[in-house]
């Protein structure tokens, strides 16, 4: 039991000595030294428990006259005000130009464009919250088309992830994209096969390992231009060089014109779409395939959709520098 201390005693009580204190235990030795930040990534990819995203970091610029690949591609991305090129405008328009060799070997960035214009009316709240570009950020901006047809004169190829939207816009900024041979890297790739699950691009780069600002048009660029150089799938190529390869070959578009109306459900299923031939193409359904597999769609046609062994679809042969066109 434990000293009382009694407040009427007179003895004097034992002088008390000072407490010695405590000596700090020692800390305990680090189990490891501190991991630098790709050993640490490192370590969690092998656990199999991980998957890491790296930031995408765009790849540095090469003078032209140093790259040791004799081709040229423009990836082109743009921001606009709505869906329709006849009425919605361009308010921001990034491009990233790559050399690349005959065999679909990717090279090296030799220039980038990136700017933003003010369009006649007001962004609507639904853009700026998908792309985060405000009335202000364009406020007095424009794009110089003389800078922009400087940029993409000596292209080969002008390749968009949505080529169908990004083509018309780009055309009716300038006519000098018209004449260009355009591909489309969501439906000129076959990703599925790559084992990707998805073709938008968000998704394909998450599955090539990085994440990056979205929704901007230069930062897109850069974003695709990583997805298309990287090897994957069965054979372990890259997605560019299978692009590059579909670019050179024809495509034919088969018009379904008067096939009968209650054919067209038969039709989209297919992946037939409906033109209104307000754009002077013919008013009727109509789709795009490879020139080998032309006649088997013909064929298609006549026997399930005319039921007329005799029915001659119109059709038209495109090159790359036809196809994506309004």
């Amino acid at each position: 039991m434990g000293e009382q201390f009694d407040m009427f005693r007179t003895e004097a009580l034992p002088e008390r000595q000072p407490a010695r204190a405590k000596r700090a235990a020692p800390a305990p030795a680090r189990r490891h030294e501190v991991l630098d930040e790709a050993a640490l990534v490192s370590m969690l990819e092998a656990t199999g428990r991980y998957r890491i995203l790296r930031r995408l970091e765009p790849r540095s610029i090469v003078p032209r006259d140093k790259s040791r690949f004799p081709c040229l591609a423009v990836i082109v991305d743009t921001e606009t005000t709505g869906l329709d090129h006849e009425k919605n405008e361009i308010i921001e328009l990034g491009m990233v130009a790559v050399t690349y060799d005959p065999a679909g070997q990717v090279g090296d960035v030799v220039g980038i464009f990136n700017a933003l214009r003010q369009p006649r009316e007001p962004i609507p709240p639904e853009i700026t919250r998908l792309t985060g570009i405000t009335d202000a950020m364009v406020a007095g901006k424009t794009i110089s088309t003389a800078e922009v047809e400087a940029f993409i004169e000596p292209a080969d190829l002008v390749i968009a992830h949505n080529a169908r939207f990004d083509r018309p816009f780009c055309e009716r900024f300038t006519p000098g994209f018209a004449p260009k041979p355009w591909a489309c890297s969501n439906v000129e790739i076959a990703w599925s096969d790559r084992g990707f699950e998805g073709t938008k691009l968000g998704y394909l780069l998450g599955q090539s390992g990085y994440f990056h600002n979205g929704h901007r048009a230069v930062d897109d660029c850069h974003a695709l231009l990583e997805v298309l150089a990287r090897p994957n799938g069965p054979g372990g190529t890259a997605p560019f060089a299978e692009l590059l390869k579909a670019s050179e070959r024809a495509r034919i578009r088969i018009w379904a014109t008067n096939s009968p109306f209650d054919m067209k459900e038969r039709l989209k299923a297919r992946g037939y779409r409906w033109n209104d031939g307000s754009n002077g193409q013919p008013k009727s359904w109509w789709t795009e395939v490879d020139e080998a597999d032309a006649e088997a769609e013909l064929k298609f046609l006549r026997a399930e959709i005319y039921q007329w062994p005799e029915a001659r679809p119109l059709t038209q042969r495109l090159a790359a520098t036809d196809r994506f066109k309004a």
